[in-house]
């Protein structure tokens, strides 16, 4: 009915785990209804563990949502939601994030009623299949420009306790592209296994950066590229497997998407990147700070940051810059001012993008403490710190994340750790690979790249085959007859 308002966060019908919630509205036109609108939103927190890569089932992982009524005939369900706000620690903001996907659908249907009201139209069907067959056609015909055959390519990352394997054919034909994950690795015991929607979906995207990316992306577009992975597979968990981290491993999935379409276009992809997102959870307040900070104040806080991304073809890569996400980071005076969390550095990481005729982009370096000197805790799922993106093209990889304390003690890439109030958290962030023969970079950009910090004189003497004078300026020894 006109009002009614649908939410869920099933990891299997929606984005692959509990911390994000999908809330559907149907629109209707003169009584019939002509559409749903739907929008996806990750928050801050959904009880349970905590945001966080240790759960061994998904109970444990937060509050569980089955398609539910929200709202009837513009009502909303006071029951649910005094369920969700007596389950999570941040009831405030995650009613307020409801209410923002709400408003967001609202929109939509106001908009959509306008539409058809302006071009006199009683449905979208026509319309939608219209859309949606020019669309499927638009990326065959993309398709169709690539040589047929079979690619494989592999990848192995860190994983939880135990590396993960990666491993992908992808057949290109007439009808289409079929990927394949046979031969990855096994479901891992702990929260960082993917749903298969989140598997095709970050497969999928992988293949349209590079496969027709101006064609429009709908349902018609991605029809043609089909994707699969055996069940019991860390890319085809089943429930009840932990899958809150499920980005750790389902965020590198594009970076493999784009290394067997290296095999049929070369010279148009670029070089592996930090690609899983470098996020993570603070928290603090009585029971994480200890009895003797009863009166620490207690907080919960995400960010979302990431390395450098590869170097392209024809140029460098992108320094701190998140890909395949594309989220944008909170900035740190909002941090700052909402939770006791105090940033002491923010920077790009020198010499971490990997050396190649073009520079894989750079990571960069947070250093973080508690404010009010009060122990905290970090819930950690980060990737590449065993395992560093690669160069291609004769490109050398990038630099290996690292996170660890003031102290140089060393922190766990995945899990919990408790924090002293006295240290600082520090993490460093991977570096993309570089593409192209380091040998091959042009003199005038190692200059610039040394004059801006980027790189040091001993990475650039060391990894470009150049000679660098104290004013900067870079030369090539001639090569002997």
């Amino acid at each position: 009915e006109d009002g009614d308002v649908y939410i869920t966060n099933d990891p299997w019908l929606a984005t692959g785990h509990l911390h994000d919630f999908t809330v559907v509205t149907p629109a209707f036109r003169n009584g019939a209804a002509v559409a749903l609108f739907a929008s996806t939103c990750h928050v801050v927190d959904v009880g349970g563990l905590g945001f966080g890569p240790d759960g061994r089932q998904v109970y444990e992982e937060g509050i569980y949502l089955p398609i539910l009524p929200l709202a009837k005939r513009g009502k909303m369900n006071q029951t649910l939601l005094e369920i969700v706000r007596a389950n999570v620690r941040e009831p405030i903001l995650l009613e307020g994030d409801f209410f923002s996907l709400v408003a967001c659908n609202e929109r939509g249907v106001r908009r959509l009623r306008e539409m058809m009201d302006e071009f006199e139209l009683d449905e979208i069907e026509t319309l939608s299949d219209l859309i949606l067959k020019r669309s499927s056609n638009a990326m065959l015909e993309e398709i169709r420009r690539l040589p047929f055959g079979i690619y494989r390519y592999s990848m192995r990352i860190d994983g939880y306790e135990n590396e993960v394997d990666l491993v992908a054919a992808m057949t290109i034909g007439e009808d289409g592209i079929d990927v394949d994950f046979t031969g990855t690795s096994v479901v891992s015991e702990y929260g960082i296994n993917v749903p298969l929607p989140y598997t095709q979906a970050y497969a999928s995207f992988g293949v349209r950066c590079l496969v027709g990316p101006m064609v429009p992306n709908n349902a018609g577009s991605l029809s043609p590229v089909r994707v699969s992975a055996p069940l019991g597979s860390i890319l085809n968990a089943p429930p009840p497997c932990a899958v809150a981290a499920r980005h750790a491993i389902g965020q590198m999935l594009p970076d493999v998407m784009l290394g067997c379409l290296d095999q049929a276009c070369p010279d148009r992809v670029p070089a592996e990147g930090t690609s899983c997102l470098w996020n993570f959870v603070l928290y603090g307040g009585h029971g994480i700070s200890g009895g003797g900070f009863a009166n620490a104040t207690p907080f919960t806080v995400t960010m979302f940051h990431n390395g450098g991304t590869g170097a392209r073809p024809t140029k460098d890569g992108l320094s701190a810059t998140s890909y395949p996400s594309g989220v944008r980071n909170t900035p740190v005076e909002i941090n700052e001012s909402i939770a006791p969390v105090r940033v002491w550095r923010k920077e790009y990481r020198t010499d971490s993008g990997g050396a190649g005729r073009f520079r894989g982009g750079l990571g960069q370096v947070m250093e973080i403490s508690n404010a009010e000197g009060a122990p905290f805790a970090l819930s950690s799922m980060f990737d590449r710190v065993n395992h560093a993106p690669r160069g291609r093209a004769g490109g050398m990889a990038g630099a290996c994340g690292i996170v660890s304390l003031k102290s140089g003690a060393s922190v766990p890439s995945k899990g919990r750790t408790q924090i002293p109030g006295e240290e600082r958290l520090i993490l460093e962030m991977p570096g993309g690979g570089g593409h192209g023969v380091p040998a091959e970079r042009d003199p005038k950009l190692i200059e610039t790249d040394l004059r801006d910090g980027l790189v040091s004189r001993a990475f650039a003497e060391d990894n470009y085959d150049v000679l660098v004078d104290d004013n900067g300026s870079v030369t090539r020894p001639i090569a002997a007859d």
